[in-house]
């Protein structure tokens, strides 16, 4: 058998969407499965031990008449595969045509207001599973299993061990292997979803003097790197900012050996609920109940508030990001300490 996963983007969904590839594996051992990625997130899949292969998706030149030919030749070899089932867990509409066009034996998608119900996308699919929009994004997932005549239980490792990628963390960062790490993660795509920097800096100073054997880890993109300067002197010699600098599967496994992650909504904090690594999560104006940290809901830190959540990337609030900035650093260090696992790694 032959199936071909579709969810492309962005990193937090796709972490969500893998105990679909986990469960199906386990289900149809001799099965293979392929999955369509965005090319930026690839390297969160490249080698893992249940995929046959992936198929690289460039938005950009979907756009450019120009490499057109190089997408016919995707469908081309899509379409050559002889895919038995075709599974559209993105449910938009460019994830639906290309479905659509890889001419799977049958096309399976959901039908509800995140995915399957936005865009029409539903109108491709052979089956559609109506879902409760207001699952959470991973049950929203593997509810299409059940069309398949797949089990669904939690006995998977969400995201496997990559002991070549933790020896080169040991190795750039020797410091990684012997300290108890707090990941600090100050950034996130949209502005509103971003707790204030001078927050994150206090709530560090605090953890510092609680935790004297402490140490913290900035993690983000290389436009994070100036939020990490300031946060590094709430704690002089004992702050490591690392943003822009790791790789996405190093940031995987710094987040595999440290003790709590301190964090915005951000893909970086699925990937800490997938590992079951301890979390703070700062909500603003996204909905916990439908993105939050999978199993740990109840460490997510938000304000109710008439606006939110919005699910905007811009705040017309008469106190502007009011749902943020009112989460005192003296709250998000009580959560902190109660989440701090000290035998983690022993």
């Amino acid at each position: 058998m032959k199936i071909l996963i579709l969810k492309p983007s962005s990193l937090g969904d796709i972490i969500q969407a893998l105990p679909v590839l986990r469960l199906l594996k386990l289900h149809l051992r001799q099965a293979e499965i392929f999955w369509w990625i965005d090319t930026r997130f690839a390297a969160l899949l490249e080698g893992d031990p249940d995929l046959a292969g992936i198929v690289r998706f460039e938005r950009e030149r979907w756009l450019s008449p120009r490499h057109w030919p190089n997408l016919f030749q995707s469908v081309q070899w899509m379409r050559a595969q002889n895919f038995d089932w075709v599974i559209d867990l993105q449910g938009l509409l460019r994830s639906a045509v290309f479905a659509w066009l890889a001419r799977g034996k049958i096309l399976v998608g959901l039908d509800n207001k995140y995915e399957g119900g936005r865009e029409g996308a539903v109108a491709f699919y052979d089956l559609a599973l109506r879902s409760d929009g207001q699952a959470h994004s991973v049950e929203r997932c593997l509810s299409i299993l059940s069309v398949l005549g797949v089990p669904v239980h939690s006995r998977f490792q969400w995201l496997p061990e990559r002991p070549e990628i933790a020896a080169i963390v040991k190795k750039k960062w020797p410091e990684a292997a012997g300290s108890h790490w707090f990941v600090i993660q100050p950034g996130a795509r949209w502005p509103t979803k971003c707790w204030p920097v001078p927050h994150f800096a206090e709530l560090v100073r605090l953890l510092a003097l609680k935790f004297p054997d402490a140490r913290f880890a900035i993690m983000g993109g290389a436009d994070d790197r100036m939020r990490g300067e300031i946060i590094c002197r709430a704690a002089p010699g004992r702050v490591l900012n690392l943003c822009g600098q790791t790789s996405l599967p190093e940031m995987i496994e710094w987040l595999r050996l440290c003790r709590v992650m301190i964090t915005n909504d951000t893909g970086p904090m699925h990937a800490a609920a997938a590992l079951g690594t301890p979390l703070v999560a700062l909500f603003g104006p996204t909905d916990p109940r439908s993105t939050g940290p999978f199993g740990q809901t109840q460490n997510v830190l938000r304000v109710d508030l008439p606006c939110a959540p919005c699910r905007k990337s811009y705040c017309r609030w008469k106190n502007p990001m009011e749902c943020l900035t009112a989460i005192s650093s003296e709250r998000v260090f009580e959560l902190a300490c109660r989440s701090f696992a000290p035998n983690r790694h022993s």
